[in-house]
């Protein structure tokens, strides 16, 4: 064919790159998280054919000798991130000291850190990246550690239709970060530590990793979304039976895999029985939806200034 332009720009624009096959776990921790991290990666079976990206507060003077020490508790191969990494399946790569890190179609970038040393989020940094990234396949876990950093980045996770998994505050050395998360609405799975790796195992196996474009739903399955519909809306007075279908049933697909319930009537018995899953599922159809529309602040400046200067 006579190269058009049109023709010549289809013929050097490249695809966009699929996900990676495997799934890629980001783990944020701070004070506390050596402990924790060893914990999380000696449970972690042989073969799982997962990649765990780590990104903790690092002094920024120190050479980073965290690959050494987790490397002693685990069989995968633990690596000190260098720019351009490509993510391996079966391999635990974690954040040099005094750098940001970025993922982008699968391949680790590291940034000179913009902001100054005190006033930075690696962890959030981080984890947005990889929503972006990896989409609804993106899985988030925070262990151990003062402050909020990873709560901003695990919003961005869930936005995406991502999973979040939290240590158990209870169990951790320092419980700012775990609590932070919990505390902002964001946690799909709280345990110990040295459960953490079987549930997300578990949530995996349940959660189709390919996500299928065109949803047949058969009679059944229609009818057991349309009484989730009626059990939300008897619930919050929202009805979301106009809600896009494929979103709806895939919001409630993540937590019937978050749960361990295989077919949708078993969910809608869930539903019925616990008040709490109807607040959570009402969340996640909300989250990064309609943001504006729950903000105070903003209703109150068109309140006060907008409006009244029109």
């Amino acid at each position: 064919r006579p190269k058009t332009p049109a023709n010549a720009a289809r013929a050097t624009a490249s695809p966009a790159p699929a996900h990676a096959s495997f799934p890629i776990i980001g783990i944020g921790a701070s004070a506390g998280g050596l402990e924790a991290l060893e914990q999380f990666l000696g449970h972690v079976p042989a073969g799982s054919g997962l990649a765990f990206v780590i990104v903790q507060h690092l002094d920024p003077t120190h050479k980073g000798i965290m690959p050494e020490l987790l490397q002693r508790g685990t069989d995968m191969k633990v690596l000190q991130v260098k720019d351009r990494t490509k993510v391996q399946p079966d391999c635990v790569y974690v954040i040099p000291p005094n750098k940001d890190m970025s993922i982008l179609h699968g391949v680790l970038h590291l940034l000179e850190p913009a902001a100054p040393r005190g006033l930075r989020l690696p962890i959030d940094f981080f984890l947005r990246s990889l929503a972006q990234d990896q989409q609804e396949r993106s899985i988030g876990v925070i262990l151990s550690g003062m402050g909020s950093d990873g709560t901003l980045g695990l919003r961005a996770i869930k936005e995406k239709a991502g999973v979040v998994l939290v240590q158990e505050p209870a169990t951790a050395k320092f419980d700012g970060m775990p609590r932070s998360a919990i505390d902002a609405g964001l946690a799909d799975i709280v345990a110990r530590v040295d459960e953490l790796p079987a549930k997300i195992m578990a949530y995996l196996q349940r959660t189709p990793l390919i996500p299928r474009t065109e949803l047949a739903l058969g009679d059944k399955s229609q009818s057991a979304l349309e009484k989730a519909v009626i059990l939300l809306r008897a619930h919050t007075g929202h009805d979301f039976s106009l809600y896009k279908r494929n979103t709806l049933y895939r919001r409630i697909e993540r937590r019937m895999g978050i749960h361990q319930i295989d077919k949708m009537a078993g969910y809608v018995r869930y539903l019925q029985e616990n008040s709490q899953e109807l607040d959570l599922l009402f969340k996640e159809l909300l989250i990064g939806v309609t943001n504006f529309f729950r903000d105070p602040a903003a209703w109150e400046q068109l309140r006060n200034e907008a409006i009244p200067a029109l």
